[in-house]
């Protein structure tokens, strides 16, 4: 060994003893109460539907941009995204396309290391890091540290191999096992576990947060995955490893936990704001399109789409909704004329509106 010995890092299985004090008590009720308002709202609001696919869309741009990808929302929703699409692009549209995969996979499959493996397959396919086995979990060593670093440099050095196969399988029982922990607590202690495992070559942090969402639907804690609990990471991104690392460091899951459960209440409270503005916003463009008479039904088949695309370009959207360019044309120009639209290019050929009010709400801190 000599000159390539190095030492890997192998958790313990899960669960941890942990010391339930005051402040984690009171941490959870209010994460757990917050949790409950969002999915009560996700449950009474009629076009939910039609929201959830936008906070996959966010929730992908969010927990990309913490891994360092450079994209903003309105690269996501381009209408020409097939032609304009670049790298830090793809990376955000996989992920979408991962999480989509996942959250349907969970009707025939329970969460599993073999629905982990598909969906890492969906991410990592066609993008930065397709040469690093997507779908399999690893057979070398990897580490963590500053560009450039080595296993000799490395802040932090997963468990080997051999380890790490165990230390997944464990992870999987404990998924399922009969725990007295709170679910929030759980969900903690699994993402804090996976991303100390470090299952993968790459796209480990993106699949272990997402891996939160899929495991609080899957306990029905969740209806829909309208939490998007990367925003709370991402705004405090040195901390949230930070205290992964404490817990390595010196066995100590309280704080990481109770760091866990402030972001579950922010990220819900944040959202159960958005879900109530979207609909407020809903309400009234309804209101403005109800008044339109005659021209009210292409107005809101076409107000229908902006809810999901809300960037979008005639031909494009009259081909999606399939009616005539002319039809599609003049539907534009009347929600432009209610300023429900507007045009966001300075061009009379291929030109692009947005639903400017509702990406305002979306855009929020991404």
């Amino acid at each position: 060994m000599g000159e390539m010995a190095y030492r890997s890092f192998r958790p313990a299985p899960l669960p941890p003893a942990l010391q339930m004090d005051e402040e984690m008590i009171q941490t959870l009720v209010q994460a757990s109460r917050a949790l409950a308002v969002l999915d009560t709202l996700s449950s009474s609001i009629p076009n939910m539907n039609l929201f959830v696919s936008m906070y996959i869309r966010k929730e992908a741009l969010l927990s990309s941009q913490i891994e360092g990808t450079q994209a903003t929302l309105e690269d996501v929703l381009d209408p020409m995204i097939e032609k304009n699409a670049n790298q830090n692009v793809a990376d955000v549209i996989n992920y979408i396309r991962a999480t989509e995969y996942a959250l349907n996979r969970l009707h025939t499959l329970p969460l599993c290391n073999r629905l982990i493996r598909e969906t890492h397959a969906i991410l990592m396919e066609g993008v930065r890091g397709q040469e690093k086995n997507p779908g399999e979990f690893r057979t070398s060593q990897n580490w963590i540290g500053a560009a450039g670093s080595t296993l000799k440099t490395a802040r932090y050095i997963p468990p080997c191999p051999g380890d790490m196969v165990e230390a997944m399988s464990d992870l999987e029982k404990y998924i399922h096992a009969e725990d007295p922990l709170d679910v929030l607590i759980q969900a903690a202690l699994i993402h804090y576990q996976f991303e100390t495992i470090h299952p993968f070559l790459d796209g480990n942090g993106r699949v272990g947060r997402l891996l939160i969402t899929l495991f609080l639907m899957e306990r029905g804690v969740l209806q829909t995955p309208a939490l998007y609990i990367s925003l709370y990471l991402k705004k405090n991104r040195t901390e949230y490893f930070d205290r992964m690392s404490e817990v390595r460091r010196k066995d100590n899951y309280e704080q990481w936990v109770k760091f866990f459960l402030r972001a579950v209440q922010s990220s819900a409270e944040e959202a159960s704001a958005t879900v109530q503005e979207l609909s407020s916003l809903h309400v009234r463009s309804m209101a403005v399109i109800d008044g339109m008479g005659r021209a009210a039904k292409t107005a809101k088949a076409l107000f229908s789409y902006l809810e999901q695309n809300p960037i979008i370009d005639i031909g494009k959207t009259a081909e999606a909704l399939e009616l005539s360019f002319s039809t599609v044309s003049g539907a534009v120009k009347r929600l432009e004329e209610k300023g429900i639209l507007i045009q966001t290019n300075n061009v009379n050929r291929n030109r692009v509106f947005a639903y400017q009010e509702y990406l305002d709400i979306l855009r929020k801190d991404t």
